[in-house]
This record gives C-alpha cells, structure tokens and sequence, in this order.
C-alpha cells in the first residue's frame, strides 16, 4: 500500500515522476491500527532528503506527511513540543490544538506544533537531543565532540565531553552522536570512536564504536560497530549497533553485550511506544562515508524506513519502507497521545495564531475572524 500527503507535480513536456514514486512508502497492513492501538504516531527524520516526515493512521493507511528543512537531523518531542536540530540552528515548536479547526473542516489533527522561536548555534553538525526533568534541552555537538545546552548569549554550552577528548575544536575527533536520558538526566551517550584526532574515527569503522556513561566519565563498552541511539527503556539499555544491523541491550554495570534484534538495514533512530520499539533504517548511498563495515559489505537488501519490533520478543511485527526519495534516517520519535499531528513552521497562519500566558487570555476580547483567516488552511 503506498501513501503520500505531497502536492501533486505540474505537468510539463515530459512527464514528472508522480509522488508516489518521489516520495513513495509501502507498509504492512497492521501498521495503522498498531500505532492507533499503542496511542501515537511517529516523526522521522532525514537529512538525507530534507524532510520531517509525520506518520500518521489514517484509516487502513499511513499518511506519510512531508514538511522540508535544511538538513533536519536530532530531535526531541513530546504531546506538547517540539525541538530539531538542523543544518545551522535549532528550531523549537509549541503544540496549540485550537489552530486544528484552522486547517480542515470537520477537523482532524488533535496536535498542531507551531513554530515558537530558533537559536542559531552555527553549523556544528547537532544529532541527538533531549529535554531534562527541569526542561532544559541537551544536544550532541558532533563537531566540537561535546554535549551542550544553550544559553540566550552563546551559540551553544559546553557541558560534558569524552575524557579521551582533550579540548573543544570543530574536528569530530570521536564522532559523538547518541543520548540517552535516565532519571530526568543525561547519562549514556555513544561515539563511533575514542580518539582524540581530527575525524580520527574513521581509521576503525568496523568495530570501533564506544558506549560512554556520564557518571563518572567512563567507557561501559567498547569494540561496538557504529552504535548509535542509546535509551534507557524498560530498565533496560539498547543501543542500535548500525553496523551490524542490530538492536542490542547492554548491562550498564559490566558492559556485557546481548544482540536483541536483527533488522534489514543501517540502524539509526530509535524510539518506544509501550512494548514496541520502532528503529529507523537506512539504505546508505554509495557515497556514504560509513563504508567498510558488515552490513555493507555482505551484499544484503538494505532498506530505508521504520521496523516495529517488539521488545519482548524481539521479532518485527509491522513495518514501513520508503521506496522512493527517502533513503537515509537520523532519528524516529514517537508523539505519545498524538495520532494526527501538523507542523507548521512557514505560511501565514503563523501571522495570525498567538500564544498567549493564561492570565493574559482571560483579558483578550476576542471577535470574530474575518473569512479568509477562518478557511482551511491546507494540511
């Protein structure tokens, strides 16, 4: 079943490709009624193409809702916010449900994350990020190799990074990428290498991947291949091994390693909802740096898309594969207690929807809108 929300291409002398074979997806037929079950929906994203892609059920489908930024990457998201890391800033969306009667008639979305401020950190290459128990946003600086949160003055804040990196400098030196939350905090976090050369990662893709714990600023595990995105889920540790192709757990007081999960791609992004893990996959083009490492050296079919896998059986259950346009994933995040959200970040309902602190809007003297602004303003 292939399904698309994109505005179709104009005709010209020869033939577009249509959307669906642009921006095209395919999936299993349980996928919609397995996330309206678990009470959610999922956002991907994908530098690769420039997209923020919403999954949402739609019926016996998945609408796969496409909305562009400039190498959009890292992103953290609950019912009401929204952050994403892109090519040089980060940009921060609030959640206002009343603007849902502003996009069709009847309505349909139950979330609508509106752009709400952006801070310019320059272009240091942010992948993952998340909110603390106090509400501050951490990130990855995989330039600087450093953990950071922002400040109203600096571009970004240094605040953690590996012991094996001796000074801040834009060089990747370990290609610091994942972070896990635990307790509110941030607590594990995974590199592709424990060097503390420019790029010195790339000298041992294979297997030289490291698995850090904040506390106490040590290594838990080594000798992982390309892991990527840590979460402390179920009292459990996984890691994506990406260059295996597998989800792993790892015991976070000996480092023992256990393969939970096999699945048909380069592993990256990785999200829970209930007992369903839901892993991004990525093809990865020719021109990839992530070269000579297993999956790309067994000639298997890799693919591009999301796998659900449930965690106590660690099979696949469902799944959607893009077939068209979409070939590298960074991140999945799953929006609990949201099944049809929007993204508005451009157009000119942002000119028109306030936000205002509840003390304020009991003071506002609202009249009515004027017919243009009250029609539907597409989704």
């Amino acid at each position: 079943m292939t399904s698309y929300d994109t505005p179709a291409a104009h005709a010209d002398a020869t033939p577009a490709p249509s959307v669906a074979e642009v921006l095209g997806s395919v999936h299993t037929t349980n996928f919609p009624d397995l996330l309206r079950q678990l009470g959610g929906c999922l956002v991907v994203s994908t530098y690769q193409a420039g997209k923020l892609v919403i999954l949402r059920p739609d019926g016996a489908s998945i609408n796969t809702h496409f909305r562009n930024f400039v190498r959009p990457m890292g992103m953290a998201a609950d019912n009401q916010r929204l952050a994403l890391g892109t090519a040089l800033e980060i940009a921060e969306f609030r959640n206002m449900p009343a603007v849902a009667r502003r996009l069709q008639d009847p309505p349909r979305h139950d979330a609508v994350y509106m752009a709400r401020r952006v801070h310019l950190t320059g272009a240091i290459d942010i992948h993952e990020m998340a909110w603390d128990k106090h509400g501050d946003l951490w990130f990855v600086n995989t330039l600087f190799s450093c953990l950071c949160t922002l400040d109203t003055k600096s571009s970004f804040v240094p605040r953690w990074r590996p012991s094996c990196v001796t000074h801040y400098a834009p060089e990747d030196r370990c290609h610091l990428n994942g972070l896990a939350m635990r307790d509110g905090r941030p607590r594990y976090l995974t590199a592709l290498g424990e060097t503390n050369e420019p790029q010195g990662w790339r000298v041992n893709k294979r297997d030289g991947g490291v698995l850090f714990d904040m506390a106490g600023n040590k290594v838990i595990a080594r000798g992982l291949s390309m892991p990527h995105s840590p979460r402390w889920y179920d009292e459990r540790l996984w890691v994506l091994e990406s260059g295996r192709g597998k989800l792993v757990t790892i015991d976070p007081k000996t480092g023992a390693k256990t393969d939970f999960a096999s699945v048909p791609g380069f592993a990256r992004g990785l999200d829970f909802l209930g007992p369903i893990a839901f892993i991004g996959l990525s093809q990865l083009r020719e021109t990839n740096a992530f070269t000579d490492i297993e999956i790309t050296e067994d000639n298997r079919d890799r693919q591009s898309g999301v796998w659900a896998v449930h965690i106590g059986t660690g099979k696949t259950i469902a799944l959607l594969k893009f077939t068209g346009g979409v070939q590298e994933i960074f991140a999945v995040q799953a929006l609990p207690g949201v099944l049809f959200p929007e993204i508005i970040h451009e157009g000119e309902l942002l000119a028109s929807a306030y936000a205002l602190p509840d003390e304020a809007l009991r003071e506002v003297a609202f009249t009515p809108a004027p017919a243009a602004a009250q029609a539907p303003a597409g989704g």
